[in-house]
């Protein structure tokens, strides 16, 4: 009965998972827009303060924003709540996708929904950058360190140490001045030591099943080596989906290439490239976490086993790569709200928030130069959309779906 007044939230929660387009910067954009500025669920300072601690954990850091904030709220039931309804669409989607997969190759449909996906998608990402930069870059240090952030992040996109190499230099400089953010005193949190104790137990147990599988060659091998292989990749990935899929790439598709691995193991999981890349493709234009791409990867990995397997594989693609995020954010953020209230912790929030803010300015500028323009016609209408979502996320009420309805709609009609 006590989730019953957590009703409202829940649905807001769901309207954010089918609409929520551009990954975990667009998403921090449509979560200020829906969950601050909407409706308080929580404070502009709370969010930031949950984002910034994210960017420090392996796994989906928009998922564990939104678990936290379901958590904030009602405790580990409802934080398990928001993040089974947050990740259910996606998933469902890119699970559904592995069965037509070659049906949907066939039609055109799906280009003309998405046309105008790109250029909405950065005007999400320069909303939450304008706001985050209001919010969290107020003197000349944190100025510098965005600046050089942004550019270093541009450069260095694909590269999957650049995300916490910068969070940890931004924390370091502005500690380097001791006279800014005072000490303060706030209750400690309870530290539930079994979320990390289950989070150990799970990879170790993963492990040594999957390779006694492969050695027995267990019949029910495939999902056994499918789950360890997405929940090692979900346990240690940094930097968000576009360094989740180089991963997945070189899990599924470069490994079971190699004449020498095939010959030690000729059950290997593996995706053909194109397979891959069109589901690496669609959870881009799908709205929901990027992460839900190990639903469609699960599905298609095992798929040559049956219909029936191929769904067990989309449960286990699922499950795998988000059950690692939720227990390390859940295991770690007590021990975060403990040590944070320390005028140093306090002083590198304010550097890692400066860095955060970089590095969303980076993905809308490197997301902005991907999208497909064939001359100038293109390109102002790109950039009309781009500008007119900003605007309509600034300064209206219009709400976060409605926008993103006018541009679905839009690439159907035109």
């Amino acid at each position: 009965m006590v989730l019953l007044r957590h009703i409202p939230f829940l649905r807001a929660v769901f309207i954010h998972s089918i609409t929520a387009f551009g990954g975990p910067q667009g998403h921090l954009g449509m979560m200020i827009k829906t969950f601050v500025r909407r409706t308080p669920y929580v404070s502009e300072e709370e969010l930031m303060d949950y984002n910034a601690f994210c960017q420090m954990l392996p796994g989906a850091s928009s998922t564990q924003v939104l678990t936290l904030i379901g958590y904030k709220r009602g405790g580990i039931p409802l934080a398990v709540l928001t993040l089974i309804i947050w990740i259910l669409p996606a998933c469902i989607l890119m699970g559904g996708l592995s069965f037509f997969l070659d049906h949907f190759n066939k039609t055109g449909i799906h280009n003309n929904l998405i046309r105008f996906m790109g250029p909405m998608t950065v005007g999400f990402l320069f909303y939450a950058a304008t706001t985050a930069f209001n919010l969290s870059v107020r003197n000349t240090i944190t100025r510098i360190i965005m600046v050089v952030s942004a550019f270093a992040t541009y450069l260095l996109f694909k590269m999957p140490w650049i995300f916490p190499l910068l969070i940890v230099l931004g924390g370091i400089i502005t500690n380097l001045s001791s006279k800014r953010i005072p000490q303060r005193d706030e209750p400690n949190y309870k530290i539930k030591w079994w979320n990390i104790w289950l989070f150990a137990i799970v990879f170790i147990t993963a492990g040594v099943l999957s390779e006694t599988a492969r050695k027995e060659n267990w019949h029910v091998r495939g999902p056994i080596n499918l789950f360890e292989n997405i929940y090692r990749t979900g346990s240690l990935v940094f930097g968000g989906g576009q360094v989740l899929i180089p991963m997945m790439y070189e899990q599924f598709v470069a490994r079971p290439q190699s004449q020498k691995l095939m010959k030690r193991n000729p059950n290997i999981l593996k995706i053909s490239q194109d397979d891959f890349f069109t589901g690496a493709a669609m959870v881009r234009a799908i709205p929901g976490p990027v992460f839900s791409v190990a639903s469609f990867m699960g599905g298609v990995a095992i798929k040559d086993r049956g219909p029936t397997m191929q769904l067990v594989g989309c449960i286990v693609g699922s499950v795998a790569i988000f059950l690692p995020s939720a227990l390390l954010v859940l295991f770690f953020f007590p021990i975060w709200h403990n040590i944070k209230k320390y005028a140093m912790v306090y002083r590198a929030l304010e550097g890692i928030n400066a860095v955060v803010v970089g590095i969303m300015i980076a993905a809308a500028f490197y997301i902005m130069k991907d999208i497909p323009v064939q001359g100038w016609t293109d390109f102002f209408v790109a950039l009309l959309i781009l500008v007119t979502t900003w605007l309509l996320l600034a300064y209206s009420k219009l709400p976060s779906p409605v926008i993103v309805l006018i541009c679905l709609v839009m690439g159907l009609v035109f």
